[in-house]
């Protein structure tokens, strides 16, 4: 039989394994590994002695490892070939056990034999396997069991607490808060965490901790400089540091800025996902020398489980940022001044990953609006069904086709039959929700559609707020497809000072909860709310985030002004494009000039700064232009506030700036400095905002 393993692992460097019939009476099974393309590929037997029906099985190792064998032997296994080929050698022998699908351990034997192309470089492995139980069912065998039942236990426990912890990691920084927190580095008996991740052929410092451990110049490294995370990248293999003396001799560059920490020992792990690295984390103790077999084990198993967990937050995020992208590039990318009316828009995802919603809101003007005065307007809201990238490319082919028809000046129930009829005939499964409300700002008379949508809410102008009640017909698509195109026509009359409020159902619905008590709560809100539309605006969105759901709000408000009346308020707005100074440095004085006038000249210099860190960050890190809007908000409380708009859907981060650090100082001192802060959806971009309490 040896003779006969031995023969299979000799094949021929261009003949990849096959199932040999006297492996299969032998009760041994072959395996061909494909280095490069990261397949497993097994045969009949070697599925038999695996316990593995082949349905189950896509040929990738990470799949066989999930399914049979646990954690700690994958590491253990992973150890051995690691070894075998950083030591040159041309085979392996391991012992691991199996869990079959009863739930039961098996013992399994293999054996590899490691393929390497001219350059030394290995690119596959092929071997055998067969079933051990009998082999070591000995007294001397189960004593090496029970011994290793007890490590296989305390490894994984250790392994299951921090793995069930990144399970709930959906960013970069989520896994690094579990590290750092008491499940990780506690765990582990660590007295310091690093982390870092390979960008574009370097390896940035993503986590240090705790503080005041952050060694200058390792924010940034290159994969071939002298640092250990750097050589665990290049090799592919954990680098465990016994002793401070081995430390100090293989890394005289890094250890004297180690050395009040007392370290007596490391290990560094590479962090592998996908066949590749994506990074690098170091443990360092300060209380022990050396690691046994068993901690090493733990430590690569802990290291696979973290690159896993690393992997899916970055396609998390690579994919959130994807979808929310889409989804912005869907929605109006400005919403027009509107002579005779204050318009504000709002929109809060909900999303996770690619689960993005259809909601939309559009502000169309109407032909008919003169330079000389106020004119009509259009407002739309909708919702198309599904939470997908579907959803959110039907309702940008929807919210252009409506505009075009409502451009064209055909009355409101026109418009929405012949949107109704292009979803329709657009031949996909979704339908939509949608409210269009058709505004004559000089006599305030509103006419008012309504296709299967939640209706709007009236705010009267002595702060009296209900629910209008609007005869609505069939969804968008449905009212096609079963040729009920008649949409009754609602009219109101909106008064001066009076606004006028359009929602999708993620502001008012939760699961479990009445739409007509969600209505009655919205409109108390409203009624509590402040008068001006963006300071309101702000109130609801707030109140959603407050609530959380898992559905998207889209939100309009539409307030009529009295004619020639001018905007609530007093209000500064500066545009302030990328690579001009000049209108940096200009817009520095007005605002300060204006903070002064406003009867704000106590934290004048501190408005000043606040504003100029959030443009600088718009201008440094979107690549666009950004508009700065200051303004008075008047109520029960006094408030200042500092809006930065731009073109950018991503949100800003607070980071670290370290001992030394030049950058990452602007968000902390918004936030020592403002009353409140935070971030919106606009349009295509987002707005950064912060307040000041006036006396």
């Amino acid at each position: 039989m040896a003779d006969r393993g031995a023969s299979a692992l000799s094949l021929p460097k261009d003949r990849p394994v096959r199932p040999d019939p006297v492996l299969a009476l032998n009760g041994m099974g072959s395996f061909d590994w494909d280095l490069d393309a990261g397949l497993f590929h097994l045969d009949a037997q070697a599925f038999e002695v695996l316990d593995l029906p082949p349905e189950e099985y896509d040929g990738r190792l990470e799949t066989l490892n999930a399914l049979r064998v646990p954690p700690p032997e994958a590491a253990r296994l992973d150890a051995t070939v690691a070894r075998a080929i950083k030591d040159g050698s041309d085979h392996y022998s391991a012992y691991f056990r199996i869990r079959c699908r009863d739930g039961t351990m098996r013992w399994t034997h293999t054996r590899g034999r490691l393929r390497r192309d001219d350059s030394g470089r290995p690119h596959r492995v092929v071997g055998i396997l067969r079933d051990a139980t009998e082999e070591l069912a000995d007294s001397t065998a189960r004593s090496l069991r029970s011994a290793q039942d007890e490590a296989f236990r305390q490894q994984t426990g250790v392994v299951q607490v921090i793995s069930a912890a990144l399970a709930h990691a959906r960013s970069v920084q989520d896994v690094i808060d579990v590290l750092k927190d008491t499940h990780g580095v506690r765990h582990l008996g660590a007295t310091s965490l690093v982390m870092g991740l390979v960008e574009a052929g370097r390896i940035r410092l993503v986590a240090e901790g705790p503080a005041g451990s952050f060694v200058p110049g390792t924010l940034v490294t290159r994969i071939d400089e002298p640092y250990p995370m750097s050589e665990v990248v290049r090799t592919l293999s954990p680098r465990f540091i016994e002793s401070p003396e081995e430390f100090a001799a293989h890394y005289p560059i890094l250890w004297p800025h180690l050395t009040g920490l007392r370290i007596t020992s490391a290990a560094y792990l590479p962090l592998i996902a996908q066949a590749r690295p994506i990074g690098a984390m170091g443990l360092l103790y300060d209380d022990r020398r050396g690691f046994s077999a068993e901690e090493r084990a733990v430590l690569v198993a802990l290291g696979s489980s973290i690159a896993q967990s690393l992997m899916r937050a970055m396609l998390f995020e690579q994919e959130k940022d994807l979808a929310q992208g889409l989804q912005q590039a869907m929605l109006p990318r400005s919403i027009p001044s509107v002579r005779g009316a204050d318009v504000a828009v709002r929109y809060r995802s909900a999303a996770l990953g690619r689960d993005i919603g259809g909601d939309w809101y559009d502000l169309i003007p109407l032909p008919g609006d003169t330079p000389s005065g106020a004119g009509r307007v259009g407002a739309v809201i909708g919702d198309v069904q599904g939470h997908d990238t579907h959803a959110a490319a039907v309702m940008g082919q929807l919210r252009i086709v409506l505009r075009a028809y409502a451009t064209e000046g055909h009355a409101p129930a026109t418009v929405m039959a012949r949107a109704s009829v292009f979803l329709h005939e657009l031949d996909t499964d979704r339908f939509a929700t949608c409210l269009y409300a058709e505004t004559d700002l000089t006599t305030g008379v509103v006419q008012m559609v309504r296709a299967g949508h939640i209706d709007p809410l009236l705010r009267h102008g002595d702060g009296r707020c209900a629910r209008v009640t609007v005869e609505g017909g069939l969804p968008l698509g449905l009212s096609a497809e079963f040729g009920q195109l008649e949409y009754p026509v609602a009219t109101l009359e909106l008064d001066p000072g009076s606004t006028l409020l359009l929602c999708t159902d993620g502001l008012v619905e939760l699961p479990g909860t009445d739409l007509d008590d969600g209505m009655s709560g919205l409109a108390r809100l409203v009624c509590e709310g402040p008068a001006e539309v963006e300071a309101l605006a702000d109130r609801l969105i707030q109140a959603a985030e407050e609530r959380g759901g898992e559905d998207d709000v889209a939100l309009l408000l539409l307030c009529r002004r009295a004619p020639g009346a001018a905007r609530p308020g007093r209000r500064l707005r500066q545009h302030v494009a990328v690579g001009d100074p000049e209108a940096l440095a200009q817009a520095r004085p007005l605002i300060r000039a204006a903070v002064r006038a406003w009867g704000a000249r106590a934290p004048a210099d501190e408005i000043e700064l606040v504003a100029d860190e959030l443009i600088t960050n718009a201008l440094l890190h979107t690549g666009g232009s950004a508009i700065v809007t200051v303004r008075v908000l008047e109520g029960s409380e006094r408030r200042l506030r500092i809006e930065v708009e731009d073109c950018s859907s991503a949100l800003p981060r607070r980071r670290d700036a370290g001992e030394s650090g030049v950058f990452g100082r602007g968000l902390l001192l918004v936030e020592r400095l403002a009353d409140a802060w935070g971030v919106q959806a606009r349009g295509s971009g987002k707005a950064v905002w912060c307040e000041f309490r006036l006396s």
